[in-house]
């Protein structure tokens, strides 16, 4: 599926762009964050309220459709967007490959694939590049991901050498075993750890197998935030302008902002439901833990500058009652509140690279996001 997408503009002074592309559902703006629905279901909230806080794709994980309820059983349903009456937007599934290397030895890796045990049952399974691509056609999502290998952090250079190579021969297996190219796009992964050779390796050789985009994989595995911004350069240096670029796993306010200045299109994480989950809330000025005391009488919103239907209508004192009185609804209002704090942080992050001034913008956001001392 060609995703048509372009580069509407380049920010003067950083890599950033904006850009567009096209799928059945509409134009689509980046850069752009997008929510994970683990398993079909971006958690406790319903796709009406995930549009409402203006999130334009959601993404969904292979390896726990696969285990629960089957693909076959999605496949019946007529897909994705079918099964979770997911009507507003896209959906982009994932490999599986993080969660199978979290729970596979290394000794059960091997050319062919991946061995492991299921988290639910105990039952052993081999997840291989055409295994991954078959669920996900069967799901039916618009952007689907090829089948790569999550090294841990840290390896040894040669390690990451063997691992890099295994993606790519996975990567073009991953290819030739999507059957449904004309109606589901399809990312490359880059990954080459902290190696600067080993990143530009995989970017240059995966680019020319001519993926719908390319995604850089490896982040937020345990480096510290300098490594982290290195193996973002090192990729994205190398990857196609033409094509959007993805960063995996990756959802903290100011990462996303380094992020697209070093040239990333779209991010996902889980963060935003799983603060939510904790009584943590996203602000500009950093995380709030809505349990403290001292939002008992605090009858303001979240936050003042917020357009969510949290803000809108409920106050601190509310939402901590529900949550220190374990009422889910409390979690379900922070949920709207973090996902809208975080598509509203994409919003203004386009508006100053149309700007010429996202340093700018990223010093400010910065000095205020960092400046309390009584966040959680």
């Amino acid at each position: 599926m060609d995703l048509k997408f372009k580069v509407i503009k380049e920010e003067k002074n950083t890599n950033a762009r904006l850009g567009t592309f096209e799928t059945k559902w509409g134009t689509h703006k980046t850069p752009m964050f997008m929510p994970v629905g683990t398993q079909a279901t971006v958690k406790t909230l319903s796709p009406e309220e995930l549009k409402d806080a203006h999130a334009d794709i959601i993404l969904a994980n292979t390896y726990h459709l696969w285990l629960r309820p089957g693909e076959d059983v999605v496949d019946y349903a007529g897909g994705l967007h079918e099964f979770m009456n997911y009507k507003t937007g896209p959906i982009l599934t994932d490999c599986g490959g993080y969660q199978v290397f979290s729970l596979a030895k290394p000794k059960d890796i091997s050319e062919e694939g991946v061995k492991f045990k299921s988290h639910i049952d105990g039952k052993e399974l081999l997840l291989t590049p055409e295994k991954s691509i078959e669920i996900q056609n069967k799901l039916g999502s618009d952007i689907i991901m090829s089948f790569d290998e999550c090294p841990p952090y840290p390896v040894t250079h040669e390690y990451m050498k063997n691992s890099v190579e295994r993606t790519l021969r996975w990567a073009k297996r991953s290819m030739d075993a999507n059957k449904k190219r004309d109606t589901q796009a399809q990312f490359g992964i880059v990954q080459g750890g902290e190696f600067e050779d080993l990143r530009k390796f995989s970017a240059i050789e995966t680019s020319k197998l001519d993926f719908d985009g390319y995604s850089v994989g490896g982040v937020s595995v345990g480096e510290d935030a300098d490594t982290k911004l290195k193996m973002i350069e090192y990729a994205t240096k190398y990857l196609p302008k033409d094509k959007i670029r993805y960063l995996m796993g990756v959802g903290e306010p100011i990462d996303l902002i380094d992020g697209v200045i070093r040239g990333i299109d779209i991010f996902d994480c889980v963060s935003p439901t799983r603060l939510a989950r904790h009584g943590n809330a996203l602000t500009l000025d950093g995380r709030t833990n809505l349990r403290n005391a001292r939002f008992i009488k605090d009858l303001t919103p979240i936050e003042e500058e917020c357009d969510c239907y949290t803000c809108k209508n409920f106050t601190k004192s509310y939402i901590r009652h529900l949550l220190v009185s374990e009422e889910s609804f409390g979690q379900r209002l922070i949920s709207i509140h973090n996902i809208r704090f975080l598509t509203r942080l994409m919003e203004d992050i386009r508006t100053h690279i149309e700007k010429d001034d996202l340093l700018e913008f990223r010093e400010e956001f910065v000095k205020r996001y960092n400046k309390k001392s009584d966040k959680n």
